[in-house]
């Protein structure tokens, strides 16, 4: 978002999770490496869900250090500069626990942090379902061909856009990444999940189970698009 304000509002959420790096690697990495092995938030063919978590994780923690670390000697300055939004994300993140402990004590910061984990690994499921087993063709080049709507998973049920916002027609998300959730559209020739997103979700969970369903349907869509 180009509004000051709604980015303010979009740190402020990551904030809530301890989170706020996701703000960087997610618009400038994650939407450029999509459905690549470039991309640590994209799950691979094969790989459990409990493997993905740690992966995305720490790769996509790096790959936001490594981004802002380019763009500020991109602008000239030093990487230890207050200039550089991931060292600043780490002093705020540090302060907002201090301000918990100092405020309410020891256990409810500790209730927090494992509240933050939670929403971590919630959000960390969602980006292994979104993009699972799809890959982007890389040109003779070495650049990948462009974002397309069957480079995401996409879900169209009514609950399910209402209650996440939209967030279930990700396939037109990654194709205008500009566009504004409350006007995306749903794309039929986009890959489509057998159900929506909790279904999806708990799904994962059982690894075997949800690579006879995921594969299946790969592999249709592959003969498809043949």
């Amino acid at each position: 978002r180009k509004n000051k304000f709604e980015r303010f509002l979009a740190k402020s959420l990551l904030l809530s999770s301890l989170y706020m790096h996701f703000y960087i690697e997610h618009n400038r990495g994650h939407h450029k490496n999509v459905s690549t092995h470039e991309d640590p938030s994209s799950a691979r063919r094969g790989e459990w869900v409990f493997f993905f978590w740690f992966r995305s994780m720490i790769m996509g923690y790096i790959s936001a250090w490594k981004i802002e670390t380019a763009q500020m000697k991109k602008k000239g300055y030093s990487s230890i500069s207050i200039h550089n939004e991931m060292l600043r994300f780490q002093l705020i993140q540090l302060a907002f626990l201090v301000l918990i402990y100092w405020g309410f004590g020891y256990m409810p910061m500790i209730y927090f942090l494992v509240a933050a984990l939670i929403g971590i690994i919630q959000l960390e499921t969602v980006n292994y379902i979104e993009h699972y087993g799809l890959s982007r063709t890389q040109k003779e080049t070495g650049q990948y061909e462009r974002v397309q709507p069957w480079h995401s998973w996409n879900s169209n049920h009514t609950l399910g856009r209402l209650f996440l916002f939209e967030l279930s027609r990700h396939s037109d998300h990654h194709f205008l990444a500009s566009r504004k959730y409350q006007i995306l559209s749903h794309h039929e020739a986009s890959p489509q999940m057998p159900t929506g997103y909790p279904g999806m979700m708990l799904l994962s969970m059982v690894p075997p189970l949800w690579f006879v369903v995921m594969h299946n349907h790969i592999e249709r869509i592959n003969k498809e698009k043949a």
